[in-house]
This record gives structure tokens, sequence and C-alpha cells, in this order.
């Protein structure tokens, strides 16, 4: 599963992420780059000047890089004096003979987004906010940024409203087509931009009476997300739980934190649908599904072999 790919050794309660990526959203270009970087030397970002120099980037890229390496479960650095180590979950999917090398597949998108937005430890936190505990279907950039400020100050934190509005604005070039201007680079749109999950809805009057654009998530049907992905997010989701119960509840699947209905904005009717619907899966599902009128529950099946990336991806791995 992708989240035993993401392992950190500090403290056993820190923060969320608010910060790590030098005010830069992910690019296409740059996890390709990366694993070819770190596949020669697992200490290249150990080198700032060597880094900039394999990779073709600044020194802020290389250290905005670095954060999204780790974030997307690329990389790991269980010793952080010793460089990164590339994940199972890194060298299936971008390994020359991988998945998915050059991010050329929609299910790579969403795995990504999937990564980004459901982490228990040491979540992003415009992710897991935003994603799933944002209580309204839109938001505006005063809107989102004032919840940050208290749940910032709910943690106890004191993040500076610039801090808190660059990773706010990092969350929305991840999500949202740039209007152009800035240099050739500053204006490139990274790949989670494809999945139109955020767009903007429309405009209100913001703080100081100016308009301000208005960010609605795209709830609508998702075929893209098939029935393979799906059930491969559904059980990594449950395996993070970290609780002894073979049975979860629709409601858990739908609106619990980092789940599937959560992160991949999918209605309850979706979400219902998904999980009575198993003519389109080639695979055995790792769970059974009992509805009901009141609520819905999955049991586990601890007999079906875990799902895997070639699951997802509809490849054999010994012939892929």
């Amino acid at each position: 599963m992708i989240a035993e790919a993401i392992q950190d050794a500090e403290a056993p309660a820190p923060l969320p992420r608010f910060s790590g990526h030098e005010s830069f959203a992910l690019r296409y270009a740059w996890l390709p780059k990366a694993y070819r970087g770190l596949s020669a030397d697992p200490g290249l970002f150990g080198d700032e000047e060597r880094a900039m120099e394999i990779l073709g980037i600044g020194k802020n890229m290389v250290r905005s890089l670095r954060f999204w390496i780790e974030a997307t479960g690329m990389a790991a650095a269980p010793d952080r004096g010793r460089g990164f180590e590339l994940t199972d979950f890194g060298k299936r999917i971008f390994d020359p003979d991988g998945l998915d090398p050059y991010i050329e597949d929609v299910r790579t998108l969403w795995l990504l987004h999937w990564t980004l937005a459901s982490k228990r430890e040491r979540p992003l936190f415009a992710w897991d906010y935003l994603f799933s505990r944002w209580p309204r279907p839109e938001f505006s950039r005063s809107e989102a940024l004032a919840g940050f400020q208290a749940e910032s100050r709910k943690l106890g934190a004191s993040h500076s409203e610039t801090t808190l509005g660059q990773h706010l604005d990092v969350f929305l070039h991840t999500y949202v087509p740039s209007r152009g201007g800035g240099s050739v680079e500053d204006s490139l749109d990274g790949p989670l931009v494809d999945l139109n999950l955020l767009v903007p809805v429309g405009e209100r009057r913001g703080e100081g009476g100016r308009f301000e654009t208005v960010f609605g998530f795209r709830r609508e049907a998702k075929p893209d997300i098939t029935g393979a992905l799906f059930d491969y997010c559904l059980m990594d989701f449950w395996t993070r739980l970290d609780r002894n119960d073979d049975t979860l509840s629709l409601r858990e699947v739908t609106v619990g934190q980092g789940s599937p209905g959560q992160v991949f904005k999918l209605t309850e009717d979706d979400v219902r649908a998904r999980l009575e619907e198993k003519g389109e899966r080639r695979h055995e599902l790792p769970y059974s599904y009992q509805p009901s009128a009141v609520q819905g529950l999955l049991t586990l099946r601890r007999d079906v072999a875990p799902l895997t990336l070639d699951t997802v991806y509809g490849r054999n791995p010994d012939h892929a």
C-alpha cells in the first residue's frame, strides 16, 4: 500500500506540514527527473549545487522537489544523513520499465492526489483540511485563509499569515490552471490540474469589498477512477485506520477523514454504487459489502490477497 511507502521517524504526533514546498507546486517533469537522479545517486539532494546542475532547476526548486518526492511517496529519508531511498511505490510507477514513468495515465494522477490528500502521518495541512474537513462545497481564498488561521491557533502554532497564504496558494496552483503571466517556468501547470477536481464556480465580495474567485469541488461521477483504483485506495484507507476491526461502515468510506469519498469528492450515492457494482472488477474483492436501508457495512475478507499497483493498472507483474 502507498501508506507503507511513506515513513517518518520523527516525533509520534508532529504538526501537519504547512511548508517545505518553497512556494512551488508540483511540476509535471519533476518526479521523472527526480527518479532518474535518485536512481543514479541516492544522496543527490544532499548537495544542492550538484542537484541544480543535474536536474536543471534552481536552488529553491531543488528544495521544493525534495519536499514533493517525500509527499508523493516516491522516496523516503529513513536516515536523513544518508539520502533518500526510492520506495516500492516509486519504483513500480517511475522505473523505466514501470507502470507509468512519465505520468501519462490518469490513474497515476489520481494515485498521486490520493497520496497527498489522505495522509495520516504528518499530513499536508491544506490537503487534509480542505479535502476532508472543510464544511462547505466551495470556498474563496479569504475564507480558506481564515480557516487556516483558526486551525493553526487550535494546534497551538504561530504560523504567519504569509506562511499560511503561501501554503494555500500552492494548494490552489496544484489543482487550478494558471492564468498566464510570469516566467515560462512559473506558468507551467502541474499534473494534478488535469484532474479538474477544483474549479472556479463564480465570484463574490471578500474583505475590503473586492470580488474574489470562488472555488468548488467537482462532485459528479468520475469514471476515470476505475473500480480497481477505488478498491486499492479503499483498502489503503482501511489499513491506515490501524484498528482491529474487520468491518467498515459506508459512512466512514464516504465522509471519514482521508476516505475515498472525501479525497476523491464522491457522493454517497456514487460510493454506494461502486460498492454494490462488482461487474467491472477483474480482481477478487478483498471485502464484502452488505447494503442496508440505514447504513451499509463492509467486511474484510482475510482470505483474499492484498491489491497491488499492478491490479490498479490491469497488469500482470510477471508480464509487465
